[in-house]
């Protein structure tokens, strides 16, 4: 076991590295979120786009990006989790490139298509394995990484903005802004050539012996390693007893008949699993963070602010504060919880969206500007210390072995459906009840959100991935929440001995 790197510091040395190439993959969607909020300004400048137009443009890597989140599923399934990371980054790497060289706004929308599609593949992939892969101690730690890559891809965005808009010209800015976003996909792709595929899909194809090997890796000693392996085995219907280090599976073990089981026939607690996934992600979205992150220049121009570089450096300052929460976000997500960190995240996130509605409302005077900036930094901050992160925690987590690939899934779908009609609609929503309305508006949601999550979502923290299921069974009992702890107890102190 030694010659494995069993150790408890080299264990969770190998889980990091794998975790932080993974999750590499979201620094695609957070750039280009971060770098079409500036360079959406110098293309509606050079293509003459009406602010329709512009929306379109921003919103619809989203809805393109639904094309990718659900073929991932299968294909993580098919060719494993490992090489569909890899040809989520491949095909970033193609629709960056043709965004960048766009002669005209077809073009760029077809880009924009390509690039959808690999943002897709890459927002599912990376959550799922980075949990599969992570020690039970560290889950939470490492599966926040999607997240935190998210929001240093938007500094990134953020900054590249600032940059490249002082040294040149507007033509070649916003082109430049694009395509560079295809460097990191080109490392992050050799990269992660280098990992271990994932224990559990190693399992669904019945090669025990290769998931045994990346288990000693990634547990902190060879009980546990043991154990996870029997949880493994048991959720994909092998015998406790097989030893064979190459099993034959049957379809049904290997992701045939998930759709059912998910959506046809479900038992209880798959379906308020699949509620859950669905809607913490679909209320992730809808709070408006895309608004406030994509359109903030618009959103601080309305403010008073209406020089052209001070809008972008102050769009860095969002960027900067949304990474510093993130960062602390993944410190305290094993150690309060999951609940915890939620509640408070959507509650901080609602006084703060009515700040950035009362800021706007008092139009240009200097209280309405500071009270308008404080509350868009507050607001990025609570979200990235919980609702951000946790969302995809929580939902890579909770899904059974056998529904985890597709589950989720479905779960990035929504978000990027979301997300998607949230920027597509915003300016016009925006003129219809004014952009403080708006935020009025998100506020609502998020007020609604915070009643959904504190009713329905059990604390997962110390649980088993295998033993979530039982979570959701009797989530309704008056002494659920007992038996929760107490699950949570027991799992935390089998994980440390």
């Amino acid at each position: 076991m030694e010659e494995e790197g069993s150790s408890s510091s080299t264990v969770k040395k190998f889980a990091f590295r794998c975790a932080l190439l993974a999750s590499m993959t979201s620094i695609l969607l957070g750039y280009d979120i971060g770098v079409m909020s500036g360079a959406a300004i110098f293309i509606q400048e050079d293509f003459h786009a009406s602010d329709v137009q512009i929306e379109i443009l921003m919103g619809i890597i989203n809805v393109y990006s639904l094309i990718g989140s659900f073929a991932a599923g299968k294909t993580s399934d098919w060719i494993g989790r490992r090489y569909t990371i890899v040809l989520a980054a491949g095909i970033f790497f193609f629709g960056a490139f043709f965004m960048g060289f766009a002669p005209n706004y077809t073009f760029l929308m077809v880009g924009r298509f390509v690039a959808g599609i690999g943002i897709g593949y890459a927002l599912m992939i990376a959550p799922v394995y980075t949990a599969e892969v992570s020690p039970t101690s560290q889950r939470g730690f490492l599966t926040s990484f999607p997240e935190v890559f998210i929001n240093s891809g938007i500094l990134l965005g953020y900054i590249s903005n600032y940059v490249f808009s002082h040294f040149f010209s507007d033509h070649i800015s916003w082109r430049l802004m694009l395509g560079i976003g295809a460097v990191p996909s080109v490392f992050l792709a050799v990269g992660v050539l280098y990992m271990p595929e994932s224990p559990r899909w190693l399992v669904l194809q019945g090669r025990m012996g290769e998931a045994r090997k990346v288990l000693y890796r990634t547990s902190e000693s060879m009980e546990e390693a043991k154990l996870r392996l029997e949880d493994i085995k048991k959720a994909a219907g092998i015998p406790e007893n097989c030893t064979d280090d190459v099993v034959t599976l049957s379809k049904k073990n290997q992701g045939e008949g998930v759709w059912k089981e998910l959506f046809v026939s479900p038992t209880p607690s798959v379906r308020r699993i699949v509620i859950a996934g669905m809607f913490i992600h679909i209320f992730q979205q809808a709070s408006g963070i895309d608004a406030v992150v994509l359109y903030s220049p618009r959103v601080f121009e309305s403010a008073g602010i209406h020089d052209k570089s001070k809008l972008l450096l102050a769009t860095v300052a969002v960027g900067t504060a949304k990474t510093i929460f993130i960062l602390v976000s993944t410190f305290l997500i094993d150690r309060v919880g999951r609940r915890p960190l939620l509640l408070a995240s959507v509650g901080g996130m609602i006084i703060s969206l009515l700040g950035i509605g009362i800021g706007l409302k008092l139009g240009n005077h200097h209280s309405g500007i500071i009270l308008s900036i404080i509350s868009t930094l507050t607001f990025v901050s609570t979200f990235s210390i919980g609702l951000g992160p946790i969302t995809w925690v929580y939902s890579s987590e909770i899904f059974p072995l056998r529904l985890r690939a597709q589950g989720v899934s479905i779960a990035v779908a929504l978000n990027r459906l979301t997300s998607g009609l949230i920027t597509m609609t915003f300016l016009s929503i925006s003129k219809a009840i004014t952009i403080a309305g708006s935020f009025f508006f998100f506020s609502g949601i998020a007020t609604i959100s915070f009643v959904f999550f504190y009713t329905f979502l059990p604390e997962t923290r110390g649980a088993d991935l295998e033993n979530i299921e039982k979570l959701f069974v009797k989530v309704d009992d008056d002494n659920d929440d007992d038996s929760c702890v107490d699950q949570q107890i027991q799992m935390t102190t089998l994980v440390g001995h």
